[in-house]
């Protein structure tokens, strides 16, 4: 049985600053803090967090929408890769940046935790700045 779930936060900045910055590797790696390597186009793989997280982008909706498939290195050569979906939408000044996880193996929703604290909380310090 997959597992699904959703997390949203306000960040500093406009969703073209946002979307550009999830998909660029120096600015990635800057507003979590951890080394990343990212593709912008549809089919380029990405691994971020020291190669922790790996995947494809499946969708690219550029400023809107970035659809991926996602894995760790905690799944399971058994398990297949998650499907992750991030919304950026404005919000006044801000960008209300959405994400929707499923396709999750049953340890899953340990990653619920995992976007706020490694990803909301740094970008909200680095673009805040």
């Amino acid at each position: 049985m997959s597992i699904e779930f959703e997390v949203s936060a306000v960040i500093p900045g406009s969703p073209e600053k946002l979307y550009h910055a999830w998909l660029d590797s120096e600015q990635h790696s800057n507003m979590t803090g951890s080394p990343a390597v990212v593709s912008d186009a549809v089919g380029g793989t990405f691994e971020a967090w020291d190669g922790y997280i790996q995947g494809t982008n499946l969708e690219l909706d550029h400023p809107n929408r970035i659809i991926q498939s996602w894995r760790t290195s905690e799944f399971e050569q058994t398990d297949k890769d998650s499907r992750l979906e991030v919304l950026f939408e404005p919000d006044g000044a801000n960008t209300r940046i959405t994400i929707h996880h499923s396709e999750l193996p049953a340890h899953g929703m340990q990653y619920q935790q995992g976007w706020i604290e490694a990803y909301f909380v740094p970008m909200k310090a680095y673009f805040g700045n």
